[in-house]
């Protein structure tokens, strides 16, 4: 097995490429080690010191370290678990937690604005997000103002303002008039 490594924007976060299926549907998302108590794979990596998020996508895993960790000290060790992970043959998921589309419901008198912006999100953006290793999902619209939930290598990616502010928030508001900002929610 070999497992290729692509850097991200995020300096924190790097991007393991199995060469297989992680994922067959969806993402998901371990921004601590209690939350990745329902994936045997995210476990292996959170067990490396320094590791303090994990994030699925359909064919990657991204890791985030710590700062003070360099990655020349954890890297090895975690291309150990993924590979170990998958010669295992043990499930990346545990049955009874399987991932989602990411995209929070939304009810209301807007659901053709929230539809419209959900739509965007997967055509134009999640494709570009996730080849830098992340997701961004929808996670609320009120009064022209669109909250959005970054994952992966994009929670706490010094670039992630700019792609929210630059590239996100002028495609929606190019294409829906009724977005007037975007803003990130934790």
């Amino acid at each position: 097995m070999f497992i290729q490594t692509e850097s991200t924007p995020n300096p924190a976060t790097l991007k393991f490429l199995p060469g297989q299926t992680v994922l067959e549907m969806g993402t998901a998302d371990f921004p601590t080690p209690d939350a990745g108590a329902t994936s045997p794979l995210a476990q292996r990596l959170f067990a490396v010191e320094g590791v303090t998020g994990v994030f699925f996508g359909t064919d990657f895993v991204t890791v985030t370290k710590q700062d003070a960790v360099e990655w020349d000290h954890v890297k090895p060790a975690l291309l150990g678990a993924i590979m170990e992970h998958f010669q295992s043959g043990d499930a990346v998921m545990a049955s009874d937690h399987q991932p989602t589309s990411g995209h929070a419901a939304h009810d209301g008198e807007d659901g053709e604005i929230v539809g419209q912006i959900k739509e965007l999100l997967d055509s134009r953006v999640r494709p570009a997000v996730a080849q830098d290793g992340g997701d961004i999902t929808f996670h609320g619209f009120e009064r022209g103002v669109v909250y959005l939930h970054m994952q992966g290598a994009c929670a706490g990616c010094p670039s992630s303002t700019l792609t929210l502010k630059m590239g996100i928030e002028n495609l929606l508001r190019h294409y829906i008039p009724e977005v007037t900002e975007v803003r990130p929610v934790a």
